[in-house]
């Protein structure tokens, strides 16, 4: 068994540290050690998009990424994008597409389109299409998720 590191992380503007075995997965971090269970893993292989965090504002798979290489960086999750009684633009957008089924791919849905829009603000479905083509849906088909990327930047632009 390989000696603990210790690491220093801000998830969702909270500083953790903690000893961690070198090779504890980013999302294994995420979920048990921290218990925000929003980041899901889905493959494990950085694929599907499920585990989709932001690192340092930049959308990452934190099942492909160790939890030392995130030392000193800041993480959000889609714990950080809203509640249930004031929710983010875009998880009311998808709400209102109906851009979820099963809802286990959505919070990797939703931190790449938080990203994208913030660098791409009025997207055309062609664009928001793209944007998402690295995460994976088995239920809705797309169309919705596309939809409600769109209908979040007009909302996030009224606001």
């Amino acid at each position: 068994m390989a000696e603990k590191v210790k690491v220093s992380i801000k998830v969702n503007g909270t500083v953790y540290e903690r000893e961690v075995e070198p090779r504890l997965l980013l999302s294994d971090f995420i979920r048990h050690d921290l218990g925000l269970t929003g980041t899901h893993v889905g493959c494990e292989h950085g694929l599907c998009g499920a585990c989709t965090v932001l690192v340092d504002g930049h959308s990452a798979r934190s099942c492909t990424l160790f939890a030392v290489m995130v030392d000193g960086s800041e993480v959000t999750t889609v714990e950080s994008l809203g509640t249930m009684d004031k929710m983010h633009p875009l998880q009311e957008a998808f709400q209102e597409k109906h851009a979820l089924q099963c809802g286990f791919c959505t919070p990797g849905f939703l931190m790449t389109a938080v990203e994208y829009l913030q660098g791409n603000p009025n997207p055309t479905a062609e664009e928001a299409r793209e944007a998402i083509d690295g995460n994976f849906c088995r239920c809705t088909g797309y169309e919705n998720i596309v939809e409600a990327v769109q209908l979040a930047a007009r909302k996030m632009a009224s606001h």
